[in-house]
């Protein structure tokens, strides 16, 4: 089979490194949307890409409701085809779509019950939870809603609370909730795309750290804030609501509050190390959607050649 048709499927790898530069280099808003993006495309071409092994391979097996003609040799000489990988892309396939349909629906079950459970309290945007379990987290849908518990609003003075209703709102400005599902998403149809998620789920909470310190204009207060808030909910369960809040590596945050604010700038000159790293992004998913878009545009033409009228 033609290396071009492959080449969806690991392309991801040389994301790796991508994903290092951009959420160290990068300001965290111009990483999260760029690495967003990259992991979609790749997801998408390398399951398009098992989808055209899967067509391919179904040609052949005996009682296929295919066209007769899709399995002539004719056809099988015009196209990248492997018997084996075409067979194997039967269950991959079937593997992701039930991975991602499991992710979906876990992510609508945990909010749909957030939503329920928090029905009855007052406060149009912001809830306070009468529990013993220090959380936080932004829950999604309409105008959204910042959750927090009086554990956790006790153990924080009231700058850092006001810090942490800053953060908490960033992300529902900016819809993190959606960036974070994309990621999930895409990791689920590639597991190569695995380090992409880690480095978007990263970025999303530094970009709401960034929006926090310039919303309140202390950003020491906000890293007070982080890190006591860590430090309080590092007890709580994982299966309770909390589990909408990804806390991510605390102690890289708070450095890099107690470091000078990043530069607002969103695209770096390509001279730079975050430069090549936004250009190298690019390059690969451009490259993966092109070998992908090659292989359908081929699979396409040859097969409506072979079909009867």
């Amino acid at each position: 089979m033609g290396v071009f048709v492959f080449l969806p499927l690991v392309l991801p790898l040389s994301a790796w490194p991508v994903a290092r530069l951009a959420e160290t280099r990068l300001h965290p808003r111009t990483a999260t949307r760029l690495l967003t993006a990259v992991a979609v495309v790749m997801a998408l071409c390398s399951t398009l890409c098992l989808a055209l092994l899967m067509v391919v391979g179904t040609a052949q097996l005996p009682g296929n409701p295919l066209p007769d003609g899709w399995s002539d040799p004719e056809v099988r000489a015009a196209l990248p085809y492997d018997e084996v990988a075409g067979r194997a892309a039967i269950p991959a396939l079937t593997v992701v779509a039930a991975a991602c349909a499991r992710t979906l629906l876990r992510h609508r079950r945990v909010t749909r019950r957030a939503r329920r459970a928090l029905a009855a309290l007052p406060g149009p945007t912001v809830a306070v939870l009468p529990d013993s379990a220090p959380y936080a987290y932004a829950l999604p849908g309409g105008r959204g809603r910042v959750v927090v518990t009086t554990a956790l609003l006790a153990g924080l003075a009231p700058a850092e609370r006001r810090a942490l209703f800053a953060h908490e709102r960033a992300h529902l400005t900016a819809c993190h909730h959606r960036h974070l599902l994309a990621v999930h998403l895409a990791a689920r149809a590639n597991p190569f795309l695995r380090p992409l998620r880690t480095a978007v789920l990263y970025t999303a909470e530094r970009w709401a750290d960034e929006e926090a310190a310039r919303a309140v204009g202390d950003r020491r207060t906000v890293a007070r804030a982080i890190g006591k808030a860590a430090l309080l909910s590092a007890g709580t369960p994982a299966p309770t609501l909390a589990a909408l809040a990804a806390a991510g590596p605390v102690p890289r945050r708070v450095a890099a509050l107690l470091a000078p604010a990043p530069a607002a700038r969103d695209w770096p000159s390509a001279c730079t190390a975050a430069g090549l790293a936004v250009w190298g992004a690019t390059a690969g998913a451009l490259m993966s959607a092109m070998s992908s878009a090659n292989s359908a545009v081929t699979l396409f033409l040859t097969l409506q050649a072979a079909t009867p009228l």
